[in-house]
């Protein structure tokens, strides 16, 4: 594994900040770190970095454990975590080139390419402390990228950056992680964001890690619903029923969770025809993204990890 946490905890005193979490990413996966503001994920991702020392447990970055002696292995990491660190009165452009000095980086045109890449090229000649919140963001990933690492730590990348921003950044990752196997791990608290570019995603809650599903099995995990609409409600209700469906009613909608009319819609529709009362309306609808967070969240992860 290219990033392992075993058992990793930190408290504060009686706080519990972190309880216990295992987590495992593959080379070239994007690994989506889900929960609320306060859930752990900055915590976490500060352990990773050595940022902070565990109170139990251990943090591993391609094998080797995260520890003050093993200084190599930064060599291989970038990282943005919380609000991104820039020297507010030089340009972006002198703030790349410390940075590139102190990495040790003598590559000709490296800061152009990330430049271009980040969409800083206009802002060059610009102070740090003059960027708005989504440049600063942009600058912050430019450091973290512009050694070309192995692996990328990030929390919250996307804060600060409007709609066409996020679609940037989400087109970067993927392009990182695809094309040049960059391993990434993101936290996010929206499980619309993570669920849009994510491989495998992790729900921590109260410092607990309460859910790892793949994106494929996030698809299967949402709830479904058929919605009917006919223009005589209790004949259609009467109907469904004695065909021996469960239905439920919604306003002017009708709701059918059995796996049979969502698998087969159409039976519902020629069942509906053939008692003459056709359906305006017939749809199969899945569950909110937010709802499932929310439902996951709230019972504590029926198949928790």
């Amino acid at each position: 594994m290219v990033i392992e946490t075993c058992n990793l905890t930190k408290r504060y005193g009686d706080f519990t900040a972190v309880s216990q979490v295992n987590l495992t990413v593959k080379k070239g996966e994007i690994f989506g770190f889900l929960g609320v503001n306060g859930a752990g994920k900055t915590t976490t991702i500060r352990m990773l970095l050595g940022l902070i020392t565990p109170t139990l447990g251990a943090c591993y970055l391609n094998g080797q454990k995260v520890a003050r002696r093993n200084l190599a292995i930064w060599n291989q990491v970038g990282y943005l975590v919380e609000k991104p660190h820039a020297y507010p009165q030089l340009t972006v452009k002198e703030n790349l080139e410390i940075f590139c000095y102190y990495r040790g980086i003598k590559r000709q045109n490296i800061l152009n390419e990330v430049m271009e890449k980040l969409k800083l090229r206009t802002y060059a000649s610009c102070k740090a402390a003059n960027l708005s919140t989504g440049n600063k963001q942009r600058l912050g990933l430019a450091k973290a990228i512009i050694h070309q690492p192995a692996i990328l730590i990030l929390d919250e990348p996307t804060n600060g950056l409007d709609p066409l921003g996020i679609m940037e950044m989400r087109d970067l990752l993927k392009d990182l992680a695809e094309n040049q196997g960059v391993t990434i791990l993101m936290s996010s608290h929206k499980l619309d964001e993570i669920a849009r570019i994510a491989t495998k995603i992790a729900i921590i809650h109260q410092g607990r890690l309460i859910k790892e599903i793949t994106k494929e099995q996030l698809a299967v995990e949402l709830k479904k619903v058929l919605v009917v609409q006919v223009n005589d409600q209790q004949t259609g209700s009467k109907v469904l029923a004695q065909a021996g469906y469960q239905v439920q009613k919604n306003g002017v909608q009708l709701l059918i969770t059995d796996q049979e009319a969502l698998n087969y819609p159409d039976k519902i529709a020629c069942l509906l025809v053939e008692k003459g009362c056709p359906p305006t309306l017939l749809k199969v609808q899945k569950e909110n993204l937010e709802d499932y967070f929310l439902r996951i969240v709230t019972k504590g992860g029926e198949s928790s990890v």
